[in-house]
């Protein structure tokens, strides 16, 4: 039965997710999910106590699947530069291969849902920027960058950068992929 449980715990956020994809999606509800799973609204509730809770689970999912990727980055490449690169690509490849997920991200899925979502986004965003930061430490100390390099200041513009594609992705209506002029814009970024 717990298998179960999961796999339709699972099966709900993917649904999400998938709603969330329309370029024209509407407010995400409960009876919408309902319909689209084939069951009722309060079989959804056996699985989530609330639609913010949800929402928790995709984030929770988003931010598993970033971090473990930022670590792996990190653990494997010794050079500075070259992780912040390899974040910074992973961050713009995940928005194209989870359009959903990218609305999440932006925070476009979240209004006028629970407060409490936008500010867990917000610490996931400070983490990834930590991480940016992290690295091009790492690029000073290995003298790819200069002594006085302000790394707080160069990995707020990234995270930044990686915000502003994300949100042109999703209001081209994912037209305007994340990563175009990526080779470009990456001489000028880093």
């Amino acid at each position: 039965m717990a298998s179960k449980t999961g796999e339709r715990k699972l099966q709900i956020l993917q649904v999400i997710a998938e709603m969330l994809q329309d370029p024209a999606a509407e407010k995400i509800t409960t009876a919408a999910l309902a319909k689209r799973l084939d069951v009722s609204e309060a079989a959804l509730y056996r699985h989530f106590a609330s639609k913010a809770q949800m929402f928790e689970g995709l984030i929770e999912f988003i931010e598993s699947s970033l971090f473990t990727l930022i670590n792996q980055i990190s653990a494997e490449e010794e050079q500075g530069l070259r992780q912040t690169q390899m974040i910074l690509s992973l961050l713009l490849g995940f928005a194209e291969k989870n359009r959903g997920l990218t609305r999440v991200l932006i925070g476009d899925a979240l209004v006028n849902e629970n407060a409490r979502l936008q500010l867990r986004i917000n610490q996931l965003l400070d983490r990834v920027e930590a991480s940016l930061r992290q690295a091009l430490r790492l690029a000073v100390s290995q003298g790819a960058l200069p002594a006085e390099h302000d790394t707080l200041a160069h990995a707020n513009i990234l995270r930044c950068h990686v915000l502003g594609r994300w949100h042109l992705f999703v209001k081209s209506g994912f037209k305007q992929a994340p990563s175009a002029l990526w080779q470009q814009q990456l001489r000028l970024l880093i």
